[in-house]
């Protein structure tokens, strides 16, 4: 993996790493190669607000493993919890969510 990046300010869409939304569409595939293989982050712009980012895919599989584990650590808070003991028979389950088969 590699290191830290430094954080962009949203509000300057001229500094290195933003793009406007016409130059994103322009460049689209350098944009791609830049975060696949230069490992950059690439926040795109409308109107000096940054709407979306291009990130290398190691971005992405590092945020679903720390959903993962906060997942994780929500289930087992859960199943520790005395009061989850008791079990919630299915019928009552579909009644209070309202599911009909």
């Amino acid at each position: 993996m590699y290191g830290p990046y430094d954080m962009y300010d949203p509000d300057d869409e001229r500094r290195v790493g933003h793009v406007s939304v016409s130059e994103a569409r322009d460049t689209f595939a350098e944009l791609i190669n830049r975060a696949a293989y230069g490992h950059e982050r690439v926040l795109v712009a409308r109107r000096g607000r940054a709407i979306a980012a291009i990130v290398p895919i190691e971005d992405i599989e590092l945020l679903e493993h720390v959903e993962d584990e906060q997942d994780l650590t929500a289930a087992l808070e859960a199943l520790a919890d005395p009061e989850n003991t008791v079990s919630i028979p299915w019928a009552q389950v579909e009644a209070e969510l309202d599911v009909r088969p």
